[in-house]
């Protein structure tokens, strides 16, 4: 399967859990139209209690269900291709706008379920979006990363301002029924 998730806004280096839940929380709408089509529309067992030995992605946090596009009992993994485009000139990519690889992290929080409560905001505790839609159950199911970066030739003052296109290649590391969906 492959997708594209895109954001544009502040993304700031070492974010907290609030700013990593907000950014989260809009690549759940993108994700939520993503299981509306087909395939996973044509799976919907997938995001229900589960039955037998089928398939269950609901994960329970709190108030909130998570559920998460690529995890580890669907034996699925994910290579992200990232494109930063940042309002300023080329070079500087440690030094200016908060270093990359701190800015990285917080994006890759954000793309994670969070699996404990500090990691969430006290006010997404009680949230109204269940289940909450999350592209990695954990990010140890990236398995390639590229990164790529852009100057942005807007006039933007706040240099923690991106537009982020992140490309999504999703495939199995075995084959089992129910899976090829992911591959």
């Amino acid at each position: 399967m492959r997708l594209t998730l895109h954001y544009r806004g502040i993304l700031r280096a070492n974010g907290t859990p609030s700013h990593k839940h907000d950014l989260r929380r809009h690549f759940h709408e993108q994700l939520a139209t993503l299981w509306r089509q087909k395939p996973l529309a044509e799976q919907p067992e997938l995001i229900l209690p589960r039955v037998g030995n089928g398939y269950c992605l609901l994960r329970p946090l709190s108030g909130t269900v998570f559920v998460p596009l690529i995890s580890e009992e669907m034996n699925a993994v994910a290579e992200l291709e990232v494109s930063i485009l940042r309002p300023e000139p080329p070079g500087g990519l440690l030094t200016q706008g908060g270093d990359i690889d701190n800015r990285l992290k917080t994006l890759f929080d954000s793309l994670t379920m969070p699996r404990h409560l500090n990691q969430l905001p006290p006010s997404a505790e009680q949230a109204s979006d269940s289940p909450f839609f999350c592209l990695l159950e954990d990010d140890n199911l990236v398995t390639s990363v590229s990164v790529r970066t852009e100057q942005l030739l807007e006039p933007i003052e706040d240099k923690s301002v991106v537009d982020l296109r992140i490309r999504v290649r999703t495939r199995v590391t075995r084959e089992t029924i129910g899976n090829d969906s992911f591959a």
